[in-house]
Order: structure tokens, then sequence, then C-alpha cells
């Protein structure tokens, strides 16, 4: 099992699976219904806090905020946007940081898009997450009260989830596993693992692994370049991971799942957005399985890249459906909140000096 305690060492009950709370209620002397119960206040009632389920008896919830925390996220900020209704979160963890969510509305229902670490430590360089580096892994807990949180404020169901926010997801590779395992469990949220989306910048044993899981997720790697010198500039990994190799690992976990991957393509003008490397792409990827999602490049004001024009957008996504790819070009949302990675929590964390924790939170 995990190590997972609080910032006060005390056990992450919500980070456990329904087999682990019902030991822990047979080591308080409780019988198995009550794990059903407590599992069913945090993951289907949302509960905030012990004193909340009042189902359970005054002794055990005391038992309950003795032995174990609850995590429950508390909202820093929240914009919403006037262009398309989309809801930026920045929430706050029990050691003073902060990550941020989105919530998102399409025709086919509400995604939330959920950050995975405080912060990353892979350098890509049109991401304002990764400025300052990795500070922490999240817990199974905070990866899951993200979503929780909106469900809750906004009133309405989440059914869809895409790992595509701060931090990389295959680098916090065994509380990612457990977060997907548990949002998926029918004793909880019960979301389809076939509406879970997991990115990657292409860590090699980390897809193989994954793929590995027996797990119905999409995998969606943020590729960026159809070769590796050009994909070196954007993406430090790719120092580490040749482009070959990734591909190779990405058409295993096809292979492995029959799941059909994403592969991310953000359009940096003069960077990765002409015709020639539209050809190479193409050609990179014409025996994959999957499909290009263009994503006009959101500008950070640490770097100087540029979001491609319209036409050199269109142009590019003309020549890959020529070359028999599919291929489709993200709808941009929340430009008006700084929708893009990262953004939120940077101007936060520039504007206050982040609290410690303190004994007794958690």
């Amino acid at each position: 099992m995990l190590d997972l305690l609080d910032c006060n060492g005390k056990k992450d009950i919500k980070s456990m699976t329904l087999e682990e709370v019902t030991a822990q209620m047979a080591a308080l002397g409780e019988k198995s219904f009550r794990a059903k119960q407590l599992y069913d206040w945090m993951h289907v009632k949302l509960a905030e806090g012990f004193d909340d389920m009042s189902s359970l008896s005054i002794p055990l919830r005391q038992k309950l905020k003795e032995n174990y925390s609850l995590t429950c996220l508390k909202v820093v900020d929240e914009r919403v946007s006037q262009v398309d209704g989309t809801r930026k979160y920045l929430f706050g963890l029990e050691d003073g940081h902060v990550i941020e969510s989105v919530w998102m509305q399409y025709h086919h229902g509400n995604s939330v898009c959920i950050s995975s670490q405080v912060g990353c430590r892979m350098g890509c360089r049109f991401c304002a997450s990764t400025l300052d580096g990795l500070e922490r892994n999240l817990r199974p807990s905070e990866m899951l009260e993200q979503i929780y949180r909106i469900q809750s404020i906004t009133g309405e169901r989440v059914s869809n989830v895409v790992v595509m926010g701060s931090g990389e997801p295959m680098d916090n590779y065994d509380n990612v596993i457990r977060f997907l395992r548990l949002v998926s469990h029918e004793k909880g949220l019960n979301i389809s693992q076939r509406s879970l989306t997991i990115s990657t910048c292409g860590i090699v044993p980390g897809i193989r692994k994954f793929a590995e899981e027996g797990l119905a997720v999409t995998l969606a790697l943020s590729l960026h370049a159809p070769n590796d010198e050009v994909r070196k500039t954007l993406m430090p990994v790719a120092n580490s991971y040749k482009l070959q190799d990734v591909l190779e690992a990405c058409h295993y976990y096809y292979e492995k799942t029959g799941r059909r991957l994403t592969f991310e393509y953000s359009l940096v003008r003069g960077v990765n957005d002409n015709l020639d490397e539209a050809r190479a792409l193409a050609k990179l990827i014409k025996d994959q399985h999957g499909h290009v999602n263009l994503i006009p490049v959101n500008p950070i004001k640490e770097r100087d890249y540029v979001q491609s024009g319209q036409k050199a957008i269109q142009d590019f996504k003309n020549l890959l459906e020529k070359n028999g790819i599919n291929v489709t070009i993200r709808r941009e949302m929340g430009r008006d909140i700084g929708g893009a990675c990262g953004q939120l929590r940077r101007s936060y964390k520039e504007a206050s000096a982040a609290p410690q924790c303190t004994e007794g939170e958690g």
C-alpha cells in the first residue's frame, strides 16, 4: 500500500480502496457494513467532513477524526468564462499549496481537467505549470477531490475526466493508477474508464507499464513535433526518449488495450506549424491507431511563443486529412480566464506567498 499520509501524518482514508477501508474498520472493531457506509459518504454523497456522515454513530465518527484525515479541497479562486461558461478553480491543499482544475461543458457532457502534481518538472517550454518546477505529487484523494468539489459546486454530474492539468501523470504513477481505479469504481462515482484520459509527454517505461494495468483508459501523447530535433527545443523529455521509442510504446498500449490514441500537437507560429512538418507528422503516425488533436498554443508571458494564424492552422489540418489522418482542432475553452495549464496558479503565487502547513490541519 502507498504511503497515504497527509501533511500531519494522519492516514488518508479517501485514498483507500473499499477493501482497505473495510480492513481499517475491522481494526477499529467495526462491522464490514460500516466500511460500505463510509465509502458511500466519501465517494457518492461527497461528504466534506466526518461529522456530516449522519448514518455513522457519534463514537465511530470520533474515532475516524482521531485516526484519519478526510481530504476536502477548499476553493481559493473561481473564474467563469464570459465566452463559453468554462470554470477554472484554484484549490487550496492542507499544506498551503494550490492546484488548478477546469470544468468544461460540451454537448456530450461535462468534462473536468485535473492536475496530478503540484507543479511539474518536465520543463515543456510552452507550459506555465513547469516554470517553478515540481513541488510534490498529489495523493489519489487530492485528484478525486478536484472532481468531487466541482461536481458539488456546479450541481452537475461529471461524465469525462482528463488528467491534463499541472503535472506529468507518469511521474506520479502509483497515485494516478489508484485514482483511476477509485474514480471508476462501481461503488464510487463510477465514471466509465472509457471516459477517462491520461496525458503524458512520453515517458516510455511508464507508457509500457500502463499498458499492463488492464484499464480501458484513453492515452494521449503530447507530441508537438514530427521529429526529435524540433521536439527537443519544446520538450526536454525528448532528450531522454527518442520519438521512435515513444511511438513504439504507444503502439504497444494500443495492442494491449485496443484503445485508440490521441496525439496532442500544440501549434506554435514559426516553430512547428509549416506544411513540411505537417507532411512529416502524417508520415510519422500513419500506421498508428489514433487521431491528432491540434491545439492553438495558449501564450504565456514568460515565453515568446505565438499562436499560429487561423490559415496556418487550417492548412495544417487539411494536409493531415489529405494524408488520411483523423484530426480535430481543439476548441479553445476559457481563453479569457487563463485557461491554459498553470496560468492561474502562477498568478496566485506571484500575488501572495503560500502559507505553510500547521498542526491540526488536514
